[in-house]
């Protein structure tokens, strides 16, 4: 027995040693990737010397004695903390995830190889400008030289991912920066989705269903069947349901999926310091690292800094001394669907206006990791490639022995859009950043420009030329063989969108405009501006869409009844209609009324619709509140919608809105207790920023994913966008990535934030430092000082040219 015992004893003393030395090996090989930012490195590609001075919050500050060396410098930078998100990016665009994530990704490379992102990118590295080529080879030779360096020195691999998604790195080339661009244009449009969603509804409901999405609009939408007459239509209770949101995110970014944000500008006569003021936030997913990344460059044009995306060598959002910028998608129609029918018996051919025409067809071959490799066929048509039926639900409005086609504006070989954004950075003044912004194509932009002069606001980006006499005018897909819903061509002229009274602001555009009527609302509401009030009004999570609602739906229902006994759920119901009745529609996290409302709307859109339009009902994932006005004012008779078709009694909107909320109240019961005093907004509303290789790793993800309660909601401006479906609707997966407040009467006083760190190593403090600013609506400051700059660095990195 004693020698049983002792060789127990060893065996566990044997293991714990294994396990120990195993876990010190992964940190050791891990902190290997640590970039070591007071390193001095001789380096090829540079003219002279560079230095990277890091600020306190890892803030780059590069100063070069040429455009190119500081360029050269950023794409090494950006390599230094961002590479495994870099590569990623790239594999998105390139449609080559599947090679490091294996099958979970084919459909997203099926879809980037069919969209050709990456094919038209390498089209479009020609039309660019000189300056703008010149700019992407010196970014390259950044990245790469970072690459060697990893490789010479054995750094880790670059990044610790690489350990678990084993990847050799390709060099970057400058048709990679132009792929990253083509793939934010494709996340940044949401019409494909809408179009399939208003052709849906119309099979089921014609004439009335599409005021789902449609909100108020001038023209009825025709009757989607009606457009395909004799052809046979797929059955109407196709699943819909959403898939995995963090799957959604393996490439950070994916088509379809949306991005919005806020811009808005006053100038100085509207300010105290006499300046204009600028502040601006982009949104979309919440990932770890940010998508966003802050830098500070020194160009010949003059110092800029503010907001790049990793693998992409401009400042999208930002300023100079002289100029200040902020961006957001203009939200504009930008692709249709056009369907193709195929001719019987011969799929190699469609009709076109002029007749049966062969498709443009090629093949090509999608690697997967521990799988065989697929080879797909792309066809292209004149109207441009045919998308299968599982993207986008596309299969489910493609009449049978036909094929979707997608016309959009970022397919064009012709897209000069990094040259605008370069053209836009080194500007002196609106007048020049006007004329630059006339070369973007995708994504289209709201742009807002400010300098001593004035503000000045446009929309910038192509706009499809349709026919008056498109059957749908692009609002639901359409025969593609008429030639009245071909396009004409492409608008790329700049629109001025004015600053009346020296105030403009611009949201990306939805159906429902409440956060642009909130936004100008704050913005009119004072006749002089601050900083500080265009930072409020960044920072702020009045939801518009409850002040608009709530009044109808609970017009019948508040204090009335008799008290019930406490305990009952009559006094549960009565508990949160006061609450609501005082609420002023903040979507504080710490107050039960935003969870009530959230709660309530939902199973309330959810009883007015499901009966009508089955499991089409489980895309809808986000609120829609001008529905619900129109339904309980009966406008058009949309109260229609109250009534339970399958039940014999007629339901009036004040039953519906009762038991709807009866079924939040014991939802919410069940997960938080019978008290509704005691609920809270955040313990549901957490923002999830997910690494998107990591992040459902057991135990890695614990580490990787930033997980903190916010405040704000679908229609707040400080987006706290809901995930819609699952076990928690109520997680908080869309924010503003990026926040920046430009202050042109004292730039140095002007402020930045992105919503996690700087580095994309879990093992860097600078992984999450900005996440806690963020979350409380704070800022760093984005001085051009080079002395403060060097006085708070964190490090300095110096590059010499080789030989030196």
């Amino acid at each position: 027995m004693l020698t049983l015992f002792r060789w127990l004893l060893r065996l566990t003393v044997g293991l714990i040693a294994g396990v120990v030395l195993v876990v010190a090996l992964l940190w050791y090989f891990a902190i290997r990737s640590l970039p070591d930012y007071n390193a001095t490195h001789s380096v090829d590609g540079i003219t002279a010397p560079v230095e990277i001075v890091r600020s306190t919050e890892d803030v780059p500050h590069i100063f070069g004695q040429t455009d190119a060396d500081v360029f050269f410098a950023l794409g090494l930078a950006h390599a230094q903390d961002r590479l495994f998100q870099m590569t990623v990016l790239r594999r998105a665009a390139q449609g080559r995830l599947s090679e490091i994530y294996g099958a979970r990704t084919f459909a997203k490379d099926d879809l980037a190889r069919r969209l050709g992102l990456a094919r038209s990118a390498r089209e479009a590295l020609d039309v660019q400008d000189d300056r703008t080529r010149a700019a992407l080879a010196a970014y390259a030779d950044g990245v790469n030289q970072w690459i060697m360096k990893v490789n010479e020195g054995a750094l880790g691999r670059g990044a610790p991912e690489f350990f678990l998604y084993p990847d050799d790195i390709a060099f970057w080339q400058p048709q990679d920066s132009l792929a990253i661009l083509k793939l934010v244009a494709a996340t940044s449009s949401t019409a494909i989705a809408d179009e399939v969603l208003a052709a849906r509804l119309s099979m089921i409901d014609p004439g009335h269903g599409p005021e789902l999405i449609l909100g108020r609009t001038e023209a009825p939408m025709p009757d989607y069947a009606g457009l395909f007459p004799g052809a046979k239509l797929a059955p109407e209770d196709q699943d819909t349901a959403p898939g995995d949101w963090d799957d959604g995110l393996a490439g950070y970014l994916r088509p379809g999926l949306g991005l919005g944000g806020s811009v808005t500008v006053a100038d100085g006569a509207r300010t105290a310091m006499g300046g204009a003021i600028l502040a601006n936030d982009p949104q979309g997913a919440l990932t770890a690292p940010s998508l966003w990344y802050l830098a500070r460059l020194q160009l010949a044009s003059g110092d800029v800094m503010g907001a790049t995306i990793p693998g992409i060598p401009t400042i999208l959002s930002g300023r100079s001394d002289d100029l200040a910028w902020g961006v957001t998608p203009a939200g504009i129609d930008d692709a249709d669907i056009l369907i193709e029918e195929i001719q019987p018996g011969n799929i190699d051919r469609y009709r076109s206006p002029t007749g049966w025409t062969e498709f443009d067809t090629r093949t090509e071959t999608i690697r997967i990791r521990d799988a065989e490799s697929q080879r797909i066929t792309l066809r292209d048509t004149g109207n441009g490639p045919l998308l299968p039926g599982h993207d986008f639900g596309l299969g489910a409005v493609t009449p049978l022995g036909h094929a979707a086609a997608l016309s959009w504006t970022g397919s064009s070989g012709e897209d000069t859009t990094m040259s605008g954004l370069i053209g836009l950075m080194e500007a002196q003044d609106r007048n020049a950043a006007a004329d630059a912004l006339n070369a973007i194509v995708a994504p289209a932009l709201n742009v807002a420009l400010a300098d001593q002069q004035g503000v000045t606001m446009l929309r910038a980006g192509a706009l499809p030329l349709r026919d008056p006499a498109s059957q749908t005018g692009g609002r639901m897909p359409a025969p593609g063989w008429a030639p009245a819903n071909v396009w004409r061509g492409l608008d790329r002229q700049a629109v001025s969108l004015g600053a009346p009274q020296g105030l403009a602001s611009a949201t990306a555009e939805r159906p429902d405009g409440l956060a642009l009527s909130r936004l100008r609302r704050l913005m009119d509401g004072r006749e002089v501006h601050s900083r500080d009030s265009l930072i409020a009004a960044q920072l702020d999570t009045v939801s518009p869409a409850a002040r608009q609602i709530l009044p109808l739906v609970g017009a019948n229902l508040w204090f009335t009844g008799e008290p019930a006994a406490p305990g009952t759920p009559e006094r549960q119901r009565q508990d949160a209609l006061s609450l609501l009745a005082e609420w002023d529609g903040a979507m504080n996290e710490h107050l039960p009324e935003p969870l009530i409302y959230a709660a309530w709307m939902a199973a309330l859109q959810d009883r007015l619709v499901r009966d009508q339009i089955g499991a089409l009902t489980d895309s809808l994932t986000r609120i829609r509140p001008d529905f619900i006005e129109r339904v309980f004012r009966d406008t058009g008779g949309a109260s229609r919608w109250c009534d339970v078709i399958q039940s014999a009694p007629t339901e009036d909107c004040t039953t519906i809105a009762r038991q709807a909320l009866d079924q939040a109240i014991l939802d919410l019961t069940d997960r938080f207790g019978p008290d509704v005093t005691s609920w809270r907004w955040g313990d549901v509303h957490e923002a999830h920023h997910i690494h998107p290789a990591l992040g459902k790793l057991p135990g890695v993800g614990w580490v990787m994913n930033l997980v903190q309660p916010t405040s704000g909601g679908d229609f707040t401006l400080a987006l706290g966008g809901l995930l819609g479906f699952g076990k928690n609707p109520y997680q908080n997966v869309t924010g503003a990535g990026y926040r920046g407040v430009y202050d042109m009467a004292d730039p140095d006083s002007s402020v930045f934030v992105i919503s996690t760190g700087q580095s994309g190593h879990p093992l860097s403090r600078h992984y999450d430092d900005l996440a806690g600013l963020w979350r409380r609506g704070e800022y760093v400051d984005m001085s051009l000082d080079p002395a403060l700059a060097r006085a708070a660095a964190t490090g300095v990195t110096r590059l010499v040219p080789a030989g030196d």
